[in-house]
């Protein structure tokens, strides 16, 4: 009994180990790839990799920097939204600023005021109070005069009648008369005359001064308010309220380093694409009037024909890729940008990563 059992098992494991090795020899079907690869469109054509933009005539994108420093207060657009020139894009805290702004204003309305007041004189008041001086002084001439007279004429007839302390006396009051008056009537031409002309110049100067450092200090209050210098496609914004940013850009905790607060790109019906030649094929490639170029989706089986639009003339190290400036390479390429109509129905975005192909002399 104990034989059969034992003859029982071994035939069973005899056949689980033929059908597993018949299981594992099998060969599984392929599956059909998702997309086929890249393959060059040209019988000798120079491959490079190439990077989706805004279609600018210069430069990737719009990179927007403060150039004030402060806590943001409100973002007034949404990443994908299009904006028109001059549009307010992020506001910051101008409290300070605005106050200084207000102050300025302020000391060059006092100093206007105080100009049109140099430039009303005479005041018809002032006038009248000198030209009263000059009236009452007159009088008061006359009166010493009259009393030296008397004096002058008592001693005259009787040199005892009066001393001659009294009659001195007489005479200087009658000088002094004569004085105050010569005064008055000075006093009177002053106040007619007016502001004197270089008084008036000084203030002009600097209601002048003032005038310009509360213009500066508005314009400088304008800055506060980040607006969009072109119309286009608002890509990124690199912060939110109540996040500090300065003229360097917006802390990114991620790279440890500064970003433009925000990326624009110009309206997305027409992109580019800015394809890196490595320095070793520039010879191979053809004249550009006539360049043949073909992009191709990563990913997909799209391919999409290029326009050549210009050649960036400076030979630089392979960085944009990473976007990081430790890196160390020792590619160096030439950027050569095409041009592309954007087809409603794909999703691209610049900064995209695009296999190129152009076709070689």
């Amino acid at each position: 009994m104990r034989n059969r059992i034992i003859f029982v098992l071994s035939g069973i494991g005899l056949m689980t180990a033929i059908l597993s090795a018949w299981l594992f020899a099998r060969q599984p079907t392929s599956q059909p790839p998702l997309f086929e690869p890249s393959a060059n469109p040209y019988g000798d054509g120079v491959y490079a990799e190439g990077l989706i933009e805004s279609a600018q005539s210069q430069g990737q994108n719009i990179n927007i920097y403060p150039e004030v420093a402060g806590p943001i207060t409100q973002v007034l657009v949404g990443e994908g939204q299009a904006v028109h020139k001059g549009d307010a894009l992020v506001t910051i805290d101008d409290s300070v600023q605005r106050a200084t702004a207000e102050q300025q204003r302020a000391q060059a309305d006092a100093a206007q005021a105080l100009l049109e007041e140099l430039k009303a004189q005479p005041r018809p008041e002032s006038l009248a109070v000198a030209a009263a001086q000059v009236d009452s002084a007159r009088a008061a001439l006359k009166s010493a005069a009259d009393e030296l007279a008397k004096q002058q004429r008592s001693y005259d007839l009787d040199h005892r009648s009066i001393s001659l302390d009294v009659l001195d006396n007489a005479k200087n009051a009658a000088s002094l008369a004569a004085a105050n008056l010569t005064v008055s009537e000075r006093q009177y031409d002053l106040a007619k005359a007016g502001a004197w002309v270089y008084d008036v110049q000084n203030q002009e100067r600097q209601y002048l001064a003032l005038s310009k450092a509360a213009a500066a200090s508005a314009a400088l209050l304008a800055k506060y308010t980040v607006r969009a210098q072109t119309d286009g496609v608002v890509l990124a914004v690199q912060s939110g309220v109540g996040s500090y940013v300065s003229p360097q850009g917006a802390y990114n905790a991620y790279t440890q380093g500064y970003d433009p607060l925000v990326t624009m790109a110009t309206p997305q019906d027409r992109l580019q694409v800015r394809a890196y030649i490595d320095e070793i094929l520039i010879d191979r490639l053809p004249n550009p009037a006539g360049m043949k170029a073909q992009m191709s989706i990563r990913g997909t089986n799209i391919r999409l024909p290029l326009t050549f639009v210009r050649v960036q003339p400076i030979i630089t190290p392979k960085i944009e890729l990473s976007n990081q400036r430790q890196e160390r390479v020792d590619v160096r390429v030439l950027p050569v940008i095409f041009g592309f109509a954007n087809p409603g129905n794909l999703h691209l975005y610049p900064g995209e990563l695009v296999d190129v192909y152009v076709g070689a002399r």
